[in-house]
């Protein structure tokens, strides 16, 4: 296999001299075209932060896991454009009856796996009992209201979904339901495991690309399928995409500039400054649905005090999040983010007032203060340490101290799993997979425990009611009113500081073509279909 750089080096050369890359800055930078070429074909390289866990669909899904996913593998629809819609993939066509219970799809008939397969009806239904059933991933998404016993399959081409009880959000979330091929995992199945150890590094999809490489640690590449059945969509510059992973920030700021990768995710906000100014760089600031915010255990000995929770909400100076991100981001104004349907703006969420976050301090239960908080954050990730310091800082005021506790994230979700262990305030970044209000509102039902961004462990009856009534109606009229109540009555109870939506801060060459952007996608979440070169 030919491999070779337009420019010196190759960039599939993982163990880059680390001086080279630091000193890499703005001044003194020749262009340099960044893409690979194999065999003649040009390779757009994409340097990440985030390795990519596993392949399989049922299993697991973060960004970079969800963006392999999508180039591998198709939904029965997809979310495309900004705001975000739903559009027929797979799926060319359907229909749902009057009570919102039965939905039947009619199929594309053109569609093939990878290896030349056809994409049936059969294929959706086997995908789908097999997330239902393994209970990980995206199963959670659908498991109350569809069961294996309600997929049917009409014809070849014709599937028809009998829901439990009517569910507004369901077609919201199929575009993460990918489909895949029963023959390919029934031949890869080892001691009934359904295929999981073997769609762990490879893939039985029927994407715009197919997998050629899987280093786990170390990059992922993917070759473009030329017949793709939906068409290259400004694909055909390219031959593939390797996915490398650049762990160091400055490293990928460097690689970017020297040219050594044409598209580079999660910069820290200081080096995305810095490749702003730099000739032939384009970058995307727009807005995402993640949220950040510092959820409180509610159940635990402080939190569980709302006049605390209150107090240390008003003390917290909101302004320190959007400086930490160079103005890369904006305050909630609500639970939901901006581009969630039914979001409204709560009049007196809280901002910075120290007087007020006193006067709620002195009707609690420690009303002098006295005591320590634990706050738990990423470790390694700069910004929430940061904002740490901040709230430590703040909460001088009110005479509380805070202990900041850095954990990796598996550790963070396993301590937030019970109110018993999870921290008094805990740092976290929620992206919806849904633009419907339910994937937000029923992040604060009791069902959500446990789960990362449930460590609140919020209860409240009322809220609860409402969060069910809504996601069981079908007319958006009757549910809208629903929403703006549940907003404002989580808002009024604190169980968490509503921080800040963060901008997504992508930056890449200015020759790479078919960059879209959608709010739905995480903030380091990219759709490689469409992507290319120009000249």
């Amino acid at each position: 296999m030919e491999l070779r750089k337009r420019t010196s080096g190759t960039v599939l050369t993982m163990c880059l001299a680390a001086g080279l890359l630091l000193s890499g800055g703005t001044a003194g930078m020749q262009e340099a075209a960044a893409f690979e070429r194999v065999n003649g074909e040009k390779i757009l390289v994409v340097a990440g932060r985030q390795p990519v866990d596993t392949l399989d669909p049922s299993i697991k899904y973060n960004a970079s896991i969800r963006m392999m996913q999508q180039a591998l593998y198709d939904g029965l629809v997809k979310y495309q454009g900004s705001p975000a819609e739903i559009v027929p993939w797979l799926a060319e066509s359907w229909d749902k009856s009057e009570d919102g219970k039965v939905w039947t799809f009619s199929l594309v008939k053109n569609a093939t796996f990878h290896n030349g397969d056809p994409v049936t009806a059969a294929a959706v239904k086997f995908s789908f009992e097999r997330t239902l059933g393994l209970k990980k991933g995206p199963s959670w998404m659908l498991a109350d209201f569809l069961k294996p016993e309600g997929i049917e399959v009409v014809d070849d081409h014709t599937l028809r979904f009998t829901l439990e009880k009517p569910y507004a959000a369901f077609l919201s979330f199929l575009p993460w339901w990918y489909v895949m091929n029963p023959a390919q995992i029934a031949a890869n199945e080892v001691d009934g495991d359904q295929g999981q150890k073997w769609l762990t590094t490879n893939a039985a999809g029927s994407g715009p690309y197919k997998l050629k490489r899987f280093e786990q640690g170390r990059l992922y590449e993917v070759e473009r399928v030329k017949d793709y059945w939906k068409g290259a969509s400004g694909s055909e510059s390219i031959g593939g995409i390797v996915y490398k992973l650049v762990r160091e920030t400055s490293a990928q700021r460097a690689a970017l500039l020297r040219g050594e990768a044409d598209i580079v995710l999660n910069l820290s906000p200081d080096e995305f400054e810095q490749v702003k100014k730099a000739k032939g760089v384009k970058t995307s600031t727009d807005p995402a649905l993640t949220s950040f915010g510092l959820k409180f255990n509610t159940q635990g000995k402080y939190m569980s005090d709302k006049n605390l929770r209150k107090a240390v909400a008003y003390a917290f100076d909101y302004d320190s999040l959007i400086a930490l991100f160079n103005n890369n981001a904006v305050l909630q104004t609500s639970p939901f983010t901006d581009a969630v349907k039914g979001k409204i703006s709560v009049a007196d969420i809280p901002r910075q007032d120290l007087e007020k976050a006193k006067q709620y301090l002195a009707k609690s239960n420690w009303p002098d203060g006295g005591i320590e908080l634990e706050y738990v954050f990423v470790q390694g990730f700069e910004a929430t340490r940061q904002i740490g310091l901040v709230l430590m800082d703040t909460l001088k005021g009110l005479n509380i101290k805070v202990k900041l506790v850095p954990l990796t994230w598996p550790n963070i979700v396993a301590r937030g799993s019970k109110p018993e262990t999870a921290a008094d305030i805990t740092a976290i970044f929620t992206t919806p997979v849904s633009v419907d209000p339910d994937a937000v509102a029923y992040q604060y039902h009791p069902k959500s425990w446990g789960q990362y961004y449930g460590t609140h462990f919020y209860d409240n009856p009322k809220v609860k009611g409402l969060i069910e009534k809504a996601r069981y109606m079908t007319d958006w009229q009757q549910r809208a009113p629903i929403y703006a109540d549940i907003q404002k009555m989580i808002v009024e109870d604190q169980p968490e500081i509503f921080g800040m939506m963060r901008n997504r801060m992508v930056a890449y060459r200015d020759y790479v073509t078919g960059f879209q952007y959608s709010p739905v996608r995480m903030t380091t979440e990219i759709d490689f279909y469409g992507l290319g070169i120009g000249e």
